[in-house]
This record gives C-alpha cells, structure tokens and sequence, in this order.
C-alpha cells in the first residue's frame, strides 16, 4: 500500500466522524496522520500541540512523545455524553449498592422519580475538549506506572500503548483516574513486591495477587438500569454492580492503573442467550493469554471452562486505536457498512478461542438462494430472538462464499446488507461440532405436531435442576420430624416445569415437608400436596428453615407454598434447608407436584404464545393460550427452526429445532 493511499485514509476517517476539515487547506505535500489531527482540532489545537511540545523538548522523553503521538492520532474517534442530570442518574450504582431488600427496578424508578425523565445530553467530542494538563498527567501515571513495577520489563511499548496508557475505556466522561486507582489499591502489592517466593515479574502473577487482596469482591449483577449510559465511568464501576460491562471495567482501570496491560473481549451476541459478553484478557512474562471473568481468578485461556463450553461465534478485542486495516479492507468495495464495522476499534482474536472451530466456513452455492443480491459484501449472522446479528463479513463471491476462524455451534444466516436492511442469502444453519459439516435447515414440505415446554433453553438451568435429585419428600406427627417416613425421593433431573410424582406412604401425617439434598441450598420454587381424587393441593401453615442466600427475604422459605413457580426457595446454607406445611390434621397424601427453582422460561399455565417458523422469513403457526405446563401446535413444517414467544411475559426466548419430540437449542 502507497504513503499516499494511507494518508488519504486517514483524512477520510476524520472527515466522516469529526466533520469540517476543509480540504482545501490542506497542504498539497503530504501530511501524516497526526497533523491532519491536529488541524481538525480547531481552538483545541493549541492544547494538543503543548503536550507534544512538552515532550518533544526532552530527549529523555522519546518515548512519551511517540506515547503521545499515539493517543493524539486516535482522540478524533471517541466522544461522550454530558449533562448534570446524565451524572446524576449514574447515583443508581451507588443506591443500588447500598440497597437492601429493594430490587433494581426500584432503585431505578427512584432514581427517575427524583431526578426527572431524562433529557438526552449533549455529546462531547474529545478532540474539541481534552486539554494539555490531562493528557499529559495521563502519560506521567501511564509510565510511572510501567516503570516502577517489577513486571513492566516484560511489557513491550506497543502493548503499553494499546492496553495500558489509553486514557478512557470507551464513551465514559474524561476523568483523573489514574491516581485515584494507584493510591487506593497500590498498597495491596507491597508483599508482591518483596516476595521471594513469587514471580514478581510476571504480569499475571500480579494481577491475581491483586485480585486475592481486593478487600471487597461481592458483585451485584443485574441488566436493569434507569438510562443506557454505555459506559458509566471509573467512580460508578468500582460499587461492581451492573453487568458484566461494568465489572470488567472496574479491573481494566484497576489493572492500568497499577501498571498490567489488559484488554476486554467480548461476543457481541452469544451462542446460548440473548446477550454479548464481555471479560477481561492480559498476558503473562511469556506472552500466553489470560482471562476472567472478573473477579474470579485468571487462567490460561485454553485452560478456562469458557474455552471449551461457549459456542459464541465469534471473539473480538477491543482496542485504543482504529483497526485501520480493517476499514480500508471493507471501505475498498464502496458502499454502506454494517454498524458493528463502521468505526473498527477492535480486532478478531477468535483463533485464540478456537477449540471447535472452522479454519475456513465455505457456503456452497446450492445451499444459497438463488435471488441476486447488489451487495458486495457478505455477513454472518447469529440469532438474537428472532433478528439476526451480524457479527463476522467477507467479500460476496457467490462462487466461494467463505468467512475465516467461525467457531462451531451456533445457528447462522449469512445475508449481505441494503439500503439499511439484511437481506439473506441462505437458510440458517450450524456447524455440527462432532462431524465439522454445516447442518441447513430449510422448511420441509412435511407436517408434524410439536409439543413445547419452554420457549427458551432451560439446559442453563441444569443447576438448578441437579440440585433435586436426592430431594426427599417427608411425613411427619411430629413439628420437630424426629420420628418420619419417607413419601418420594427425587432419582433424576426434571424436565418440565411441573412433575407429578406418586406418594410412596399409605400413612396419614399432619407434617408434610420437602428436605434438600446436600449441597442443594434447598433450591425448589413449588410444591404441592394432593389427597386422592382431589383438584386442590393441601394447605396449611407454611414452616421451614428461615433465612436465604440473598439476605433479603427474596428465596425464602415461605415461598413453595405462594402458589407461584417463578419464586422459590434459596436457603443461606448449602445443606439442612427445607420448606413444609403444618396441615392442622392428618392426612393421606396421594401425590405430589414439585417445581425445580427456574429462571421463568418453561410454559406458564394462562400465558398467551406464538409458535413462529423460519421459511426464509418468520412466519406464525399461530396462537395458544396455555392450560397446562406445555403447548400442542398442530401441522408444523418438519425440518425448522422455530420461535416461541410469549405475548404475556417475559424476554428470555430462544431460536430451537425440533427433533425426536424434543426441543434442541444451539
């Protein structure tokens, strides 16, 4: 590639994104990168030829003038939200924190309720706003930092330019962090530090060290928040309380700010939910990866659960700097990009993570549909409900239609984009992770009926489904159950919101109670006793072993008798929980219904749902409302993907086919 092709790269980003660079002021010699910068800039010049004055003065400061180059050249591509009441809404995390008893939907209406419904605050551009002071501070704490611990030797300057000088993390408002960060937690390494024991040189050795010091690692995950803020800063994240955005932020400034370089990758959908992800990556001495799921310790990434269990398709990095390669690979076919790729700051890293995964995922060209498309470029979907998310591009060769590095397992689409819209190419499909052939899934000209409990994969649940078997259902004359018998004990996992299990016990009892196994936590949502030939379940005095995980009266005992299998029973100590009745008389039991703890995804009786199918668009099989824990829908075409929504409630729906009259998802 010419000098001039790149510099006219350049001129073009800035252009786009920053706007108002008259190009007939530019010189007709050529200009780097870094004055095209410079004369975006505008009044904020003056403030960004300081720092580099500052720097440039001192030959000792070689490399802080190249640091400096380099944050410069990329500040044009980051912005931010701004306004009083932006900043306000952000108490949330702090309320949220502290809260006890409330759920994060209310912290968030009082949030709402005393700050107003908020205005959209105006956006900052970090070239028109960064002044010398901060970024030069910025600069002296990145190199102290880098210098002054035992693992920055083992630090290259690129890495140190990428993942542990940049200023921000994203579209946080610009903020003095650095010192903040080191005075409050630098102290947590000075055993590191005098270690003999230890390789104080390692980067990683480090980080979780640090990790094991932290004094407070309690994390408050929730998706609920009263605005999207993106990211919420370096004040807010440290209540670790959000998602695993938030969390990971909270260690990248931790991290850098003691001088370990780290990185946040992330899926933008994943294989399983209807979510990305994002954790944290560093390196060690040697130059191996890391991950965590932050704050749990770091472990070789081939070595982590995740490596081996996820399905997600594809993995990214973020990083500081624009992947310019990137957009002059996808800018040379000349028309509007997907979003994801419009400002690249990231790079693919799922060769890293490719356990099971297709080096090369060709697409024959019987298996694309035979409309012609204008597009020149091609995108790999996965699903997300029932969209369709882009998340990898080649170009569109309908000859050899291929994507590099995709990991096997999930369902994908590939589709080009127009004029705003997704238009596909072919079928979804996956890539089977035992034999390495892609799977299509057309709809077939074949009927079958279809019997659905769920409209979204409960195998995530299997944790708490596990946590039944060996569960015993017990009778009693006595309130203390000294002296019992033993009505049913739980042999195998639960598959259906509601199972109806026969009493073992001829007996009459006035103590009817379910006893978790060990190490269950007594994890159960519903459970219900029945005399022969009666409809209505047993009732009486609801006794059990009080307190829950929570500590908030949320999991409670009480609530396996509340006539609700969304709620259910978490009790604060792995072993010795259960929940029962006190009939106030005797009693045969003829059977019994029990609930596993669960996320609310099986089919909930009185729920209206739609069943969809995928024949080249979504088409609906119609509507029913449940009577029961599962669904019939009639004259289904074989062979398809299907979607099960719930108009009544609830987001949690997932993308599944239909095999051997079970429910599979991908």
């Amino acid at each position: 590639m010419n000098r001039n092709f790149k510099y006219t790269l350049v001129i073009v980003l800035v252009i786009m994104l920053i706007g108002k660079v008259i190009i007939n002021s530019l010189r007709k010699e050529y200009v780097t990168s870094l004055e095209t910068v410079l004369q975006v800039a505008g009044e904020n010049r003056k403030e960004l030829e300081k720092v580099l004055h500052y720097y440039r003065i001192n030959l000792a400061d070689s490399l802080k003038y190249k640091a400096a180059c380099f944050l410069i050249e990329n500040i044009p591509f980051y912005t931010y939200s701004d306004s009083e009441q932006f900043e306000n809404y952000k108490s949330y995390y702090t309320w949220l924190k502290k809260s006890k008893g409330k759920t994060p939907q209310q912290v968030a209406d009082s949030i709402k309720k005393i700050y107003g419904p908020m205005k959209e605050p105006s956006k900052k551009r970090d070239i028109m706003e960064i002044d010398s002071a901060y970024l030069c501070h910025n600069i002296d704490w990145a190199f102290k930092v880098w210098q002054e611990q035992p693992w920055g030797k083992n630090i290259s300057f690129e890495m140190f330019c990428e993942y542990l000088l940049p200023y921000r993390i994203g579209d946080e408002p610009l903020t003095y962090w650095r010192e903040m960060y080191y005075d409050k937690y630098n102290s947590l390494l000075d055993s590191l530090r005098m270690s003999d024991s230890l390789d104080i040189e390692d980067p990683v050795v480090a980080a979780n060290y640090l990790i094991s010091k932290l004094p407070d690692k309690s994390y408050y995950y929730t998706s609920v928040t009263p605005y999207p803020f993106g990211h919420i800063g370096p004040e807010y994240v440290q209540y670790l309380s959000g998602t695993c955005r938030e969390v990971t932020d909270f260690a990248v400034y931790l991290f850098r700010a003691l001088g370990i370089p780290c990185a946040i990758d992330f899926v933008p959908v994943r294989s399983y939910i209807n979510a990305g992800h994002f954790w944290l990556t560093t390196w060690n001495k040697d130059g191996e990866e890391y991950m965590t799921d932050f704050p749990q310790k770091l472990r070789p990434v081939r070595k982590n659960w995740w490596y081996r269990w996820d399905d997600s398709s594809k993995v990214y990095r973020y990083t500081f700097s624009v992947n310019r390669d990137l957009y002059e690979q996808m800018a040379k076919y000349g028309e509007e990009v997907y979003p994801f790729w419009r400002l690249p700051k990231f790079t693919d890293v799922t060769y890293g993570y490719g356990y099971n995964f297709k080096k090369e995922l060709v697409i024959p060209l019987e298996k694309q549909y035979k409309t012609k498309r204008s597009g020149k470029m091609a995108y790999l979907c996965v699903s997300d409900r029932d969209r369709w998310t882009p998340v990898d591009w080649t170009a569109y060769d309908a000859g050899h239609l291929a994507f590099q590095y995709v990991r096997n397992g999930s369902f994908m689409r590939v589709a080009t984009y127009e004029d705003g819209t997704l238009c596909f190419l072919t079928d979804p499909f996956y890539v089977d992770k035992q034999s390495n052939e892609n799977c299509y899934y057309p709809a077939g000209k074949g009927k079958e009926d279809v019997v659905l409990y769920a409209k979204c994969d409960i195998g995530r649940e299997n944790m708490f489904r596990d946590r039944m078997i060996g569960g015993v259902f017990e009778g009693s004359n006595h309130p203390d159950f000294l002296e019992k018998d033993t009505l049913f004990i739980i042999q195998g996992r639960p598959n259906r919101l509601n199972t109806t299990v026969k009493s073992w016990s001829d007996k009459k009892y006035r103590y009817l109670r379910y006893f978790g196994p060990p190490r269950s936590a007594c994890n159960i949502s519903e459970v219900a006793f029945y005399e022969k030939n009666d409809t209505v379940a047993l009732s009486g005095k609801v006794i059990g072993t009080p307190g829950c995980y929570q500590h908030d009266g949320t999991h409670e005992y009480t609530n396996v008798f509340d006539g609700k299998t969304w709620t259910s029973f978490d009790y604060f100590k792995p072993t010795g929980g259960w929940a029962g009745l006190d009939l106030g008389r005797k009693v045969c039991v003829d059977r019994i219904v029990y609930t596993p703890r669960n996320r609310d995804n099986y089919v909930r009786p009185d729920d209206v749902y739609e069943l969809f199918y995928c024949d080249r668009d979504w088409k609906s099989a119609g509507k029913i409302k449940a009577t029961a824990d599962s669904l019939v829908f009639r004259d289904i075409p074989v062979n398809t993907l299907l979607l099960l929504r719930n108009h009544t409630r609830g987001l949690d729906e997932r993308i599944f086919i239909y095999e051997n009259g079970t429910q599979l998802w991908k």
